[in-house]
Order: C-alpha cells, then sequence, then structure tokens
C-alpha cells in the first residue's frame, strides 16, 4: 500500500504523464515509478443509500436580465368572418301625424263577394182576406180512367188509408191500405178485400170450445167446463195452414184416497186458444181435509172441507180472455158433506149448502153456427149424501153423485165438466165423471173449401146457405183454405 508519496522526476522513466484510473503502478528501488498503466475498475456492491439530507437553504435571486431586443413585426392576417347582426333597437317615438292629403279618384268596383248566412224567417204576417170561390170546373168523367196508358217507369199513385177508411167500394175499386201494408182489390161477389202480392183471403167465423174438467172424487165437486171462444177471424190466407187442435176432457179419478179431478185440454184455432175446464175438488181422509177446485177456461168446484175450513171454487176465465171465456167453480162446505158445482161458460156453478143439497153444475152457452142452437160448456154436479147431488149444467155437464156412486162424464164435444163421486170410503172404488171432450167448428163462404190434416176427425154441413160449416171434434193437425 502506498503511504507515503514523494515528488521524483519521471522524464526518462518511461512513464507517460497524465492521470490514471485504479492505476497500476510499478516503482523501482529507487523508489522511482517506472512504469504505470490504468488498472481494472472492481466496483463493490452498492451501499444502503443513506437517508435524504434536509433541503439547504434557498439561495438569493439572481438580478434580472436586461431586455432583449424588439423582434421585428410579423405580417398582417387575413380578416375574419363577419360577425352575427346585433339585436334590433327600440323603435323609436312615433311622429307626429301629417296633413290629411286630398282625396284621390275613385277606384274600379271590386268583384261582387259571396252571399251572407240567410237570416231566420220573420214571423208570418196575418192571413190574407179569403179570395172569392173560383167558378165550378166541368165534372169529370167516371170512365176517364178506363183504356188509360202511361210511359212512366217509376210508380203510379193509389188512394191509401187504414181499414177503417175503406168506405163502401164496388168491385175492382183499388187502393193501398195503411193497416197491412198490401195493395187491395175489392171482390163484391165474396165481400171482401183482396191483397196484391198475396194469396186470396177469406173470413172464418169460428167456434172453439176446450175439453172440459173432471169431478173430483169421495166427496167429490163438480169439475169445470172448457173453455168457449166465438168470434170471426179475417183475411186469413188460402195458401197458408193453420193449427187446429180438440181438447180431451179431464180424466176421471177414483176415491183411493180422495182424489182432485184433472184439467181438461186447449182447443185451438190459428191465434185461438180455448184452456181447459178446472179439476173439481177432493175429501181426503183420513186427513180430515178438502180442496179447492182447480182454476181453467171455467173453475172446478170446491169440496167439503172437513176440519171447518171453506174450499172455493177455481177461478174460470183463467188466462183472462175478451169476451169471457168460463166462469167460477162454486163452493165447498165447511160442514155438510158435499161439494160445489164446476163453473159453466154462461154462469158460476153452484154452492154446497148441505149434506144433500150439493152445487149445480153452471150453466153453458148457445151458439148457431151450425144452424141449429146448440149448448156447450156446462159445468159439473157436486156430490151429495144420500140425495140431492148437484145437476151438471146445461151444455153437456154431468151430474154428481150420491151412496157410493160414480158420477156422471161430461158430454163429448160439448166441452162439459164431470160430476163429483160420492164414495163412503177410501176402498170403494168409484170414479168421478170424466170431462167431456172440446170441439172446434170453422164457417166459411161456400166458394172456399177447407182442407184438413191428416190426424183430425172433421165433418162438413151446408145446412146453412152460402156457406161450408166443418166440425171438428178429435185430434190435431192443420186446416188450409183454398
Amino acid at each position: 500500500m502506498l503511504t507515503k508519496i514523494e515528488s521524483f522526476n519521471i522524464a526518462g522513466s518511461g512513464v507517460t504523464a497524465g492521470s490514471y484510473t485504479s492505476a497500476n503502478i510499478t516503482v523501482n528501488t529507487s523508489g522511482q515509478i517506472t512504469s504505470a498503466s490504468n488498472g481494472a475498475v472492481n466496483t463493490g456492491p452498492q451501499g444502503v443509500q443513506g437517508t435524504t439530507g434536509s433541503q439547504g437553504v434557498q439561495g438569493v435571486q439572481g438580478t434580472t436580465g436586461t431586455q432583449g431586443t424588439v423582434g421585428t413585426q410579423g405580417t398582417t392576417g387575413t380578416n375574419g368572418t363577419i360577425g352575427v347582426n346585433g339585436a334590433q333597437g327600440t323603435q323609436g317615438v312615433q311622429g307626429t301625424t301629417g296633413t290629411t292629403g286630398a282625396t284621390g279618384p275613385a277606384g274600379p268596383g271590386g268583384a261582387t263577394g259571396s252571399q251572407g248566412v240567410q237570416g231566420t224567417t220573420g214571423a208570418t204576417g196575418p192571413a190574407g182576406p179569403a179570395g172569392a170561390t173560383g167558378p165550378a170546373g166541368p165534372a169529370g168523367s167516371s170512365a176517364a180512367m178506363y183504356g188509360v196508358t202511361t210511359a212512366a217507369t217509376d210508380w203510379f199513385d193509389l188512394p191509401s188509408g187504414t181499414t177503417a177508411q175503406r168506405g163502401s167500394p164496388t168491385s175492382g175499386a183499388i187502393r193501398f191500405n195503411t193497416d197491412t201494408g198490401y195493395g187491395e182489390i175489392y171482390n163484391a161477389s165474396a165481400g171482401n178485400w183482396l191483397n196484391f202480392g198475396a194469396s186470396p183471403i177469406v173470413n172464418v167465423e169460428y167456434l172453439v170450445v176446450a175439453g172440459g174438467g173432471s169431478g173430483g172424487s169421495r166427496i167429490g165437486a163438480g169439475g169445470g167446463a172448457g173453455g168457449l171462444l166465438t168470434g170471426i177471424l179475417t183475411s186469413l190466407q188460402t195458401t197458408t195452414p193453420y193449427t187446429v187442435t180438440v181438447g180431451a176432457g179431464g180424466a176421471l179419478v177414483t176415491s183411493i184416497p180422495g182424489t182432485t179431478g184433472n184439467n181438461g185440454s186447449f182447443s185451438v184455432f190459428n191465434n185461438i186458444t180455448a184452456t181447459g175446464g178446472g179439476g173439481g175438488g177432493a175429501y181426503v181422509s183420513p186427513a180430515n181435509t178438502g180442496s179447492s177446485g182447480k182454476s181453467g177456461g171455467s173453475g172446478g168446484g170446491g169440496s167439503f172441507s172437513g176440519n171447518g175450513g171453506v174450499n172455493t171454487g177455481g177461478s174460470g176465465n183463467t188466462p183472462a180472455t175478451s169476451p169471457s171465456q168460463g166462469s167460477n167453480g162454486g163452493t165447498g162446505s165447511a160442514s155438510a158433506t158435499s161439494g160445489g158445482g164446476g163453473g159453466g161458460a154462461g154462469g158460476v156453478g153452484g154452492n154446497s149448502s148441505s149434506s144433500n143439497a150439493a152445487g149445480a153444475g153452471g150453466p153453458g152457452v148457445s151458439n148457431s153456427i151450425t144452424g141449429v142452437a146448440v149448448t156447450y160448456a156446462g159445468g159439473g154436479g157436486g156430490s151429495a149424501d144420500t140425495s140431492g147431488a148437484g145437476a151438471g149444467g146445461s151444455g153437456g155437464g154431468g151430474a154428481g153423485a150420491v151412496s157410493n156412486n160414480s158420477a156422471t162424464a161430461g158430454t163429448a164435444n160439448t166441452g162439459g165438466g164431470g160430476g163429483g163421486a160420492r164414495n163412503n170410503s177410501d176402498t170403494s172404488g168409484v170414479n168421478s165423471g170424466a170431462g167431456g171432450s172440446g170441439i172446434v167448428i170453422l164457417k166459411i163462404p161456400n166458394s172456399y173449401t177447407a182442407t184438413f190434416s191428416a190426424g183430425l176427425t172433421t165433418s162438413l154441413s151446408t145446412a146453412v146457405a152460402g156457406y161450408k160449416i166443418y166440425s171438428v171434434t178429435a185430434g190435431t193437425g192443420t186446416v188450409t183454405f183454398s
């Protein structure tokens, strides 16, 4: 290790003067440096970085340097784009109005404007005095329309009015009927009007009687008669089939243990419907009660009540028709062992008044549609103890019974009600009277004919001059006129 360096002269030593890094130096015995060269640098491992020292005090600011010379002016730039217009200023104060100039010559007339909206109509002025009646025109000829022709292709105006306004026409008169909506022509020989565009029509007189109700059993009341309706249907079409039904009478009942009678069935012609008669009331043992009559064309009679009450007769004219189709049944007694009578088309059934005085059937109504007066739709009589049973009403009503006997049925094709049965016990097996079947009778001018469908039992009579009279006694079907 070199620890002391003394000055020496390197001239002639062969050592080049200079600075050496990590120098390799050779020294002779005389202490002279005989050679020198740069040695290899051996870097040791980096030591641990020491802590950062504190910041030194800021030095004094240096003096400001002198200003440099001004540079030469640059070239002028191009013009910028024109800016947007500024907002409009407020309007100045209006100047005073100048003096009016002289009127110029009139200009040419303008075009006429469109018409204005029409004003409302003014009030009607007072009527002027009536003008004098003009002279009568010449009388027209009744033959003026004969053979008239026209080139028109649209319509021909007919007189029009209701059915009631037809007046008194002659054959061939034509008009438009505002009730039916048809044109029509009058046929004096048939006495009727025929519709244009429709089949010929016929007026039909009718009698419609429904089946009568049967009487009750035990201490039975009489059955009510079938409803009865009569009248004329006008303007029926000759090619149209119309319904016809003959109602059956109500079926009889037995005494076990006491049964209310059965109602009769409806009879029908077209839209005319007669209602079947109501069944008669019955006493029921051992319950010791009775029943009221059933409602119908005519009502059935009420029976003996057995318990102090009163059993009323059934209501007639049910459902209601005008004129009425029948009457109410008679009332049963609260104490007397007898029954009331069934109502008839012509009157109410009789009331029970004592054990041996039962109510009679109500009377029927006489009708001569066939040319002979016949009474239809009588009520059935009530039953009594040993005597005094109610008689059947005129018009086919069946009589009531006494002393354990069966009652009388209503007459067939009259709509009569059946009589009430009298049974001394619930097991005696006697029967009430069945109701009589109904009937439908149709009467038409003899220039027409009625044709009936299968299923209807009919007969024809010409006993009334100028007419054909058809009696329908059973079944249901249709009739067509021609």
